[in-house]
């Protein structure tokens, strides 16, 4: 399983980041293209979860990608 993080770097433009990874996956333009991006990344591990987060660096959203194990026994 892989756990992705979803933040605008210092250079401006979104990243996918791992969990405890040194470097980001991938730059991107928009918020929800890196998103999406590390959804792809986290499924293709596995799954796991993937955080976003906004300009002020709170966290928007926080999302399950399959097979991960969603802590909710709920659909949404």
């Amino acid at each position: 399983m892989a756990d992705y993080s979803v933040t605008k770097g210092d250079s401006g433009k979104w990243q996918a980041k791992r969990d405890g990874a040194s470097r980001a996956s991938s730059d991107h333009s928009t918020q929800a293209g890196a998103a999406q991006v590390a959804e792809s990344y986290s499924g293709n591990s596995g799954g796991g979860e993937v955080r976003t987060s906004g300009t002020d660096g709170k966290m928007q959203a926080k999302d399950t990608v399959k097979p991960g194990k969603d802590p909710r026994n709920i659909k949404g």
